[in-house]
């Protein structure tokens, strides 16, 4: 056999043996995969059967919310106005707050460098206990009402907010920051008129999306007793008044809608 032969059979081998040990590791994962879904199948409890046998019963209560209670309507609207004042606080607050967090948390800019891990634990901490637990522990504190609402939206929202701050901040182009410096300007001046700038279409986005997203989690506070309309919600659930929570889940509806397409107008002419 010739040398060219001999190399480009060892080639052919060392290929093949990569080519099988990719196999194998592709093999390895999906079986990994196909076991925790397996687990993860019996651990939620997944039973078609009990679906299958509820669906008429679903049917049956869909059937009979028709037609809706608009009776209390005044009602549902002044409780959906309180949803909304609540998240609009609460993300308000919680952006505030998460500014002074987001620059100890940029690794780039951080004043305190000590401070950056710590920091971003008590981030992570924030981000990993729902506003629904913040609104519990709360409502426990102040009482019932929306101002534990507001304290469980702002503590969650201040936690998100400030992670993404952080990572536009991380990312961001500092070169003017450098020369602003560099022209005798203090730090908080740099910051002020050369980072800021750069960063704060960004910014409002993410406060406009966490807007939303705080609007739609707020609907269910009230079911902890955390005021707006997810009392009035809790109640006709309660009460198996579907007419009544067929007229509040429209109202919610309705209320999300137009809050989500105003803020993707504001948006656009943001960023």
């Amino acid at each position: 056999m010739s040398r060219a032969a001999e190399e480009a059979l060892q080639v052919w081998e060392r290929d093949a043996r990569g080519f099988h040990g990719h196999r194998l590791r592709l093999a390895g994962v999906a079986l990994v995969l196909v076991i925790f879904y397996v687990v993860s199948w019996r651990l939620a409890g997944i039973d078609l059967e009990r679906l299958v046998t509820g669906l008429p019963k679903l049917g049956h209560w869909l059937a009979s919310a028709w037609p809706p209670k608009t009776d209390e309507l005044p009602v549902f609207l002044l409780r959906m106005a309180e949803t909304v004042a609540m998240a609009a606080i609460g993300t308000t607050v919680a952006t505030l707050a998460a500014i002074p967090l987001a620059l100890l948390a940029s690794r780039n800019i951080t004043p305190f460098p000590r401070l950056y891990t710590p920091v971003r634990w008590v981030l992570n901490g924030l981000r990993g206990i729902d506003a629904f637990v913040f609104a519990l522990l709360f409502v426990a504190c102040v009482g019932l009402g929306p101002f534990a609402g507001v304290l469980g939206i702002a503590l969650h929202t201040c936690g998100s907010a400030a992670k993404l701050i952080a990572d536009y901040v991380e990312n961001a182009e500092l070169a003017p920051l450098h020369a602003v410096q560099a022209a005798g300007a203090g730090r908080i001046t740099a910051i002020a008129y050369a980072l800021v700038p750069e960063i704060l279409p960004a910014v409002l986005s993410t406060t406009l999306y966490l807007f939303e997203f705080n609007v739609r989690a707020s609907t269910v506070l009230g079911v902890v007793g955390a005021g707006g309309i997810g009392q009035e919600l809790k109640s006709s659930v309660d009460l198996l008044d579907f007419q009544r929570l067929f007229t509040i889940i429209a109202v919610i509806l309705v209320a999300v809608t137009v809050l989500d397409q105003l803020a993707s107008w504001l948006r656009k002419r943001l960023v």
